[in-house]
């Protein structure tokens, strides 16, 4: 018998056993919660009501916690009222997300209903951690969406045709991590890309994956070099993407399109959707914005992030 591989196995069973029994503790604490500010708002007298009704909770937390531990302080019994309110017209989908308590409680700040809609999407569809989504607030991800409808976001199996789209997903400006204390340069700005691809691949959205930097396209016995190309697995289609340092001008328009073409007629197989293009710059020009009339062209700009400023 070989016995280590038998202590393997008891611990792998172990571990996908402790794994489920997680999952299924999160989400009766998730519907405990619920259950518990529904019952408070009742016992209020009503939503109208409720927020007058402190005193209730307070007198109520003391026996609580007392009984159970801190974790029904007032907080947290407020969190609760408030959870129920924000979410009980879509608590049936929600419920069905895996989102730790931890999750919601970063979502009770938002009133904005398309707000949480779109952060609660962008922790599905990115499997994100409590610190993911904080960071996803932290840098403002749902007011630096440059092209889609941001009063009518849907959660996700709410809407009537699930499929991703680029304007759902691109984001004006991109954060990209630098330090400032260095010589700016494409050659510099594209090696902080390289570097944090995972980070900026989140940054344009769901479902990226890097086919090369420098990629080199040949038509007709030349050779031409995109900055980025990126494949999207939820889009089906190829994203060429240039970098530019300063504002974007017609002629860097000119060449992306270019790009997106030899892409097409290089890259693209039948069963791909036409090539995006992205162009990236320091500031965006409104003539510039006027002039593309590409449907699969978007612009949009970055932000550096100085890097040299943290812990200081």
């Amino acid at each position: 018998m070989n016995y280590f591989d038998k202590i393997k196995n008891i611990i792998e069973e172990k571990e996908v056993n402790d794994k489920v029994r997680y999952l299924e503790s999160n989400k009766e604490t998730i519907n405990t919660y619920f259950e518990i500010g529904r019952l408070l708002i009742e016992a209020q007298g009503g939503e109208k009501r409720a927020k007058y009704g402190d005193n209730l909770i307070k007198e109520w937390s003391k026996k609580l916690v007392k009984q159970y531990g801190k974790g029904y302080s007032i907080a947290n019994l407020k969190n609760m009222r408030r959870f129920y309110i924000l979410f009980r017209k879509s608590y049936t989908l929600c419920s069905q997300f895996n989102l730790s308590w931890s999750h919601y409680r970063c979502l009770l700040k938002f009133d904005n209903e398309n707000e949480r809609n779109y952060y609660i999407n962008r922790c599905v569809q990115n499997n994100l951690s409590v610190r993911g989504l904080i960071n996803e607030i932290k840098t403002d991800s749902f007011n630096r969406l440059s092209y889609a409808d941001k009063k009518n976001i849907k959660l996700i199996g709410e809407r009537e045709n699930d499929e991703l789209r680029i304007e759902d997903m691109l984001h004006d400006p991109i954060i990209i991590n630098i330090n400032k204390e260095e010589k700016l340069s494409e050659k510099v700005l594209k090696k902080y890309i390289l570097k944090e691809l995972e980070h900026i691949f989140l940054e344009l959205g769901t479902g990226f994956a890097f086919v090369g930097s420098e990629h080199k396209l040949t038509y007709e016995n030349k050779n031409y070099f995109v900055d980025l190309m990126l494949f999207n697995t939820e889009l089906n289609r190829y994203f060429a993407c240039e970098l530019k340092l300063n504002d974007s001008s017609v002629k860097d328009v000119a060449q992306i399109k270019l790009y997106m073409m030899l892409t097409d007629k290089t890259l693209k197989r039948s069963f791909h959707k036409n090539t995006v293009g992205i162009l990236i710059s320091r500031k965006n020009n409104n003539i510039v914005f006027e002039y593309v009339s590409d449907p699969n062209l978007f612009l949009t700009t970055y932000k550096l992030n100085d890097n040299s400023k943290v812990g200081s």
